[in-house]
């Protein structure tokens, strides 16, 4: 699987995210309580009284700090902590109330519950302390018998379980609200689903009552054929990419769609132009009916971008078609061979991906090289068609199906048509600047039209046309030797020798009863 399809956690910003998700301890099932008291009796003592201590089926996890810049320092290093057991006096001062202060002003943390245990009442009176600080919760040492503490540590775990459970929705909504309003941009139905299944499981991943430590899946795409087909997937099922889900999933899995069966989530969605997409999650606890709820408004969001996608790619097919028709009529009109522009197409991107142009500027040359002659459909039959030699006046004529070609493409806001304005106008420009409309020269001529220039020779002089014959392949090669660095880029040149067997195996394939001579 490439790294654009790999699967990633939801990024969300520090002050939105109350404990790292992925913590190992979270994910072991424990309750991270922190100690904070100078006296190590203390810690002993509360450590004996919780050690078999469970909540919800989680143990817990006791960190200990004896001093005021230890404990700064835990918090920061363990924000997930559920409950801070906070001695008020430490070092003959009030310690505790500034490090209360230090986690809710500058840490920004309003998840952990804190409760003051003192065993100096007098030095900072409950009344006083409820009323300036954020804290929980107010003990004296005294009073904290082990019934008591685990009765105090009990409520403190639901309190923090609770708001936990009401930050994880929160993030969750942002998540799908996010998604809602980018994945109209998704530039395919791979990257798509890919996305989504990502925030899926980072979704699962919040809710703060569950342990979901492998979370598996795909998600697939009814094809034509009926079939599902995988597009999407964590990377314990990256081997199944393009796979029919029939040969993935077992039939009674298969036949479970809509719900959960043990550890196994299934469902398909339906988009109203009949896309079918499927999702299956494996190794999950329970999904719990909110869960559902944002998985199916994400999975109906990617039915909907689906639709988009489809009908996006619809009209890009028939932009294509309808280029490649008029390339063929313009050259059909000079009675030119039924494949040249195919082929000149095909040159064209294989020189440019050899030039060093990236896959996507390279796809757009071979869609625009097409309409380098789409200005001949301004040029008279009678002329365009001559046998016999063109008089001084008629050559005039015909360089300037080159303008005309320029003035018909280039109003359009289209980055294909763009490139084809400039293709019809520069592809008969020369490297040594005596070419035409415009005698540029070098790099002023664009290297679309400078590509295009040696795609359109190499096929024109292998194809029989009305006022010649094909000529061989040996000639073909000597005429670009002869006019490398005069007629076309020798940069250019120098590369489609090195490459010459792939043009040849491109002749091959679109060839005519138009082809080069032996």
């Amino acid at each position: 699987m490439s790294s654009d399809d790999e699967i990633f956690l939801y990024d969300a910003e520090p002050e939105q995210t109350a404990y790292r998700f992925a913590d190992e301890d979270y994910l072991a099932h424990r309750w991270k309580v922190m100690i904070v008291d100078d006296e190590k009796s203390v810690h002993q003592a509360t450590k004996r009284v919780l050690s078999d201590f469970h909540f919800e089926g989680k143990k817990l996890k006791i960190i200990s700090a004896f001093s005021k810049s230890e404990a700064k320092a835990l918090m920061r290093q363990h924000p997930d902590t559920a409950i801070i057991l906070l001695d008020v006096m430490m070092d003959g001062e009030k310690a505790g109330l500034e490090i209360a202060s230090f986690i809710r002003d500058e840490l920004k943390n309003k998840y952990v519950r804190i409760i003051l245990r003192t065993g100096q009442p007098h030095e900072a009176p409950e009344a006083a302390v409820i009323r300036e600080y954020d804290i929980n919760d107010y003990k004296e040492k005294t009073e904290l018998t082990a019934d008591k503490l685990h009765t105090t540590i009990v409520s403190a775990l639901r309190s923090y379980r609770d708001i936990m459970l009401i930050e994880s929705n929160k993030q969750a909504l942002e998540i799908v609200l996010i998604s809602s309003a980018t994945l109209i941009e998704a530039p395919s139905m791979r990257k798509l689903a890919t996305r989504v299944l990502s925030e899926i499981i980072a979704i699962l991943h919040l809710n703060p009552t569950k342990t979901r430590t492998n979370i598996a899946g795909f998600i697939a795409s009814k094809n034509s054929d009926g079939k599902y087909y995988a597009i999407a997937a964590t990377p314990e099922y990256n081997t199944v990419l393009d796979q029919p889900v029939s040969d993935i999933l077992p039939p009674a899995d298969r036949e479970q769609m809509g719900g959960q069966k043990e550890n196994t989530y299934i469902n398909h969605f339906r988009s109203k132009h009949g896309h079918e997409i499927l999702i299956c999650l494996k190794h999950l606890d329970a999904i719990v009916d909110w869960e559902k709820k944002l998985v199916a408004i994400l999975m109906t969001n990617v039915t909907i971008a689906a639709d988009n996608l489809y009908l996006h790619s619809e009209i890009e097919e028939t932009q294509k078609e309808i280029i490649f028709t008029l390339g063929e009529f313009s050259e059909a009109r000079s009675k030119e061979t039924s494949n040249h522009v195919k082929r000149v197409a095909e040159y064209s991107k294989l020189l440019a991906l050899k030039y060093g142009l990236t896959e996507e500027e390279a796809e757009i040359i071979r869609l625009a090289s097409p309409m380098h002659d789409v200005g001949k459909l301004g040029i008279t039959d009678t002329i365009l068609n001559k046998p016999d030699k063109l008089s001084p006046e008629e050559f005039e004529i015909i360089k300037s199906h080159g303008t005309l070609g320029y003035e018909i493409l280039k109003n359009s806001s289209r980055r294909i048509l763009q490139a084809g304005a400039i293709i019809a106008l520069q592809h008969h420009e020369r490297f040594d600047g005596t070419g035409y409309p415009h005698g540029l020269q070098k790099d002023s001529i664009h290297i679309y039209g400078r590509i295009t220039a040696i795609a359109d020779v190499f096929d024109a002089l292998g194809s029989d046309r009305v006022y010649k014959k094909a000529w061989p392949l040996e000639q073909i090669l000597a005429y670009f030797k002869k006019e490398q660095g005069s007629h076309f880029d020798p940069t250019l040149v120098e590369i489609f020798f090195a490459h010459l067997p792939e043009f040849l195996q491109i002749r091959d394939e679109l060839n005519d009863r138009f082809c080069f001579s032996a």
